[in-house]
């Protein structure tokens, strides 16, 4: 009842956000459409490059989102109002990824759902697929969001995880140079990194009508880098502001 209660009040805080809103559902489609143009005349292109960037324009929207989040909470006295009840860490973590998580689906599925219907995008796997890797990755943001306000004070300073956290990722996932041409420490840096993994869950989707082992794998190790991520942020959360 207190997890459910926490992703009401979350859910509520963000419904009556219509900026964040739009952030969430129209900005990664928005995006979309402008590398759509971008590589116009080249459908093969688009189709190879859209089909990642379902997975990473949720992880970086969401990381952003839910990272500046928990820090307007804790500087608005919220969190520790919240400690005072039988709210603990793992309550408000997991509320966090639960109701930022549905909020994913809705990205995801718009997002998805555009690139394929209006934007003539195609995969050899199924929408559903593609969709459910997004929200993944979009869930994984939420994830390493919430365990970087952990160690930030301000907003800014949340900010500035971004090229800490993501910005490795970005580069080291495959996208600009596949993982297999890297030389070996980066390779071995890249193994470690779970953006890697939704990446190339997303290229067996794009690569085969069915669902191949190594996606399943790859989803596998997206989910649990979650769920470790989760559980550091909620072991390093702190209860009162310093």
């Amino acid at each position: 009842m207190i997890l459910l209660s926490t992703i009401r009040r979350i859910l509520t805080q963000l419904r009556h956000d219509p900026r964040t809103i739009a952030l969430i559902v129209v900005v990664p489609t928005l995006l979309i459409t402008l590398m759509y143009f971008m590589y116009d005349g080249q459908p093969r292109v688009f189709d190879r490059v859209a089909l990642t960037m379902l997975g990473i324009f949720p992880f970086i929207v969401m990381f952003l989102i839910t990272s500046i989040a928990m820090l307007r909470e804790r500087a608005n006295g919220t969190l520790e109002r919240l400690f005072t009840t039988p709210v603990g860490k793992l309550d408000l973590l997991f509320g966090y990824g639960l109701a930022f998580g549905g909020a994913a689906a809705v990205q995801a599925a718009v997002a998805a759902g555009f690139a394929y219907w209006a934007l003539g995008m195609s995969a050899a796997g199924g929408l559903g697929l593609v969709v459910l890797i997004a929200v993944a990755n979009a869930v994984l943001g939420v994830a390493l969001g919430l365990l970087c306000s952990a160690f930030a004070r301000t907003e800014f300073q949340a900010v500035q995880f971004m090229p800490l956290v993501v910005a490795p990722q970005l580069l080291l996932c495959g996208l600009f140079v596949p993982r297999e041409r890297m030389v070996g420490w980066l390779q071995g840096v890249s193994d470690v990194l779970p953006m890697s993994y939704s990446v190339q869950a997303l290229t067996e989707v794009g690569s085969h009508p069915d669902p191949t082992g190594t996606m399943w794998r790859d989803l596998g190790v997206v989910l649990g880098a979650i769920i470790v991520a989760l559980a550091v942020g909620a072991a390093t959360l702190r209860r009162r502001t310093p």
